[in-house]
């Protein structure tokens, strides 16, 4: 790593970094758009939690400060995922445009930004309900338009950092914005175990906080771990001419192959109950969802969890159509030694993708799981958190950026050795 960072120091890879302090500047003016506050609001509390809990730390904690990017780019990825979906022969013509390559791309990414702006608006819409108190229609849709506004901005400021800068903007502007909690929360959390009047709980408190942090390392470790984990399959091909010589092709499963959409699927479907409550000004029904639909009550939890791994399942057999890759393998001439092509060969992928899919969506269940346990250790302040999604998403996004950057530095070796 080191090696890569005086690579990026060399004379000849000005461009490089100019292209590393434009992503600064841009992730800069994000942090500094979290501060504005949406004009003529009451400040009244807000429950951050469950979905909205996920929108604010994505947002860098602009929900609970009434910004401007309030909803940052969480209705971009609500957009994604649901043109996803319907890419799955739901509507035909979604699924004509994932068929027909970059065109079809291109024309997917502009509905799914459409959409993203429309979702934008109506989540801003409802969202309007619990900062304004008493206000007019006007006042709502102003409110409204505000936060449609800054996603739309946030939306064109990831694009400029793909550009013109260093890894995918969008995923970097999430990954900011979690990071930007983080200092806060560990002061949270010195306060809350050191800061004290004597000295025997004193030197429990640092001894706790310590542990605290190691605890945090050690599942940034795991993160990592599970993250880069892969479960290769090796692979042969019929004709000579199509496999590399001296070199083992294989098909790559990564551990973890849904990501975090498990965790945001079920993670919004949980806070419907809730945000409903919000508007149903009916005390039984709140008293219900607060009771027994609450992430901390036990059905509640357990139905988070359910939901975990049915849609950690769900997704990566959407993602790895082993039907698919079957059809592609036999046309390439390929095939996994001791399996026929064919009909086995999808038994065997798709016994191998529901092994790995089990451990990799545990791990989801645990990493999601861990800020609801810790949140009952008493003394610890609501706002510090061990784990969670947030984690996940700065460690895959860290971990995406500098594959790419790696990658760019070994392609500008490679050409500068040619000449």
């Amino acid at each position: 790593m080191l090696t890569q960072v005086k690579q990026i120091f060399n004379p000849q890879n000005k461009d490089l970094r100019k292209r590393i302090l434009f992503t600064l500047v841009a992730l800069f003016i994000f942090k500094l758009g979290t501060t504005i506050i949406v004009p003529g609001i009451d400040k009244s509390e807000l429950n951050i939690s469950g979905f909205l809990g996920l929108i604010n730390a994505m947002g860098g904690g602009a929900l609970e400060k009434f910004s401007i990017f309030s909803l940052g780019v969480m209705p971009y990825i609500t957009a994604s995922i649901i043109v996803q979906l319907l890419q799955m022969d739901i509507v035909p013509y979604f699924s004509e445009l994932a068929k027909e390559g970059q065109t079809g791309r291109d024309k997917l990414n502009t509905i799914t930004r459409v959409l993203g702006i429309i979702l934008a608006f109506f989540q801003g819409y409802m969202l309007s309900f619990a900062y304004i108190k008493n206000g007019s229609v006007a006042d709502y849709l102003q409110f409204s338009v505000v936060l449609t506004a800054g996603t739309a901005f946030l939306l064109w400021l990831g694009d400029q950092i793909t550009a013109k800068g260093v890894g995918n903007g969008i995923s970097l502007i999430i990954m900011a914005g979690i990071i930007a909690t983080m200092p806060s929360m560990f002061v949270q959390a010195y306060n809350s175990f050191i800061v004290t009047d004597t000295v025997q709980t004193l030197m429990l408190g640092i001894f706790k906080f310590a542990g605290f942090i190691a605890l945090y390392l050690a599942i940034i470790v795991g993160v990592v771990f599970v993250e880069t984990a892969e479960r290769r399959i090796p692979i042969q091909y019929a004709n000579s001419s199509t496999s590399s010589l001296g070199k083992q092709n294989y098909i790559p499963f990564k551990l973890n192959s849904a990501g975090v959409i498990p965790v945001i699927f079920a993670s919004a479907l949980i806070s419907i109950p809730s945000l409903l409550a919000g508007f149903i000004k009916n005390d039984g029904y709140q008293l219900f969802v607060s009771k027994w639909l609450g992430l901390n009550t036990t059905t509640g939890f357990i139905l988070y969890i359910l939901f975990i791994f049915v849609f950690g399942y769900f997704y990566t057999f959407f993602q790895l159509k082993p039907k698919e890759l079957a059809d592609n393998l036999q046309k390439n001439g390929g095939y996994i030694p001791g399996v026929r092509p064919g009909e086995e060969t999808v038994k065997y992928v798709t016994k191998v993708l529901k092994r790995i899919t089990i451990v990799g969506t545990l791990f989801l269940v645990i990493i999601a799981a861990l800020p609801i346990l810790c949140s009952h250790i008493p003394g610890l302040p609501a706002s510090v958190s061990i784990g969670g999604t947030g984690l996940l998403i700065v460690v895959g996004v860290a971990l995406e950026t500098y594959k790419q950057l790696e990658s760019n530095l070994v392609a500008r070796k490679y050409t500068r050795g040619r000449r």
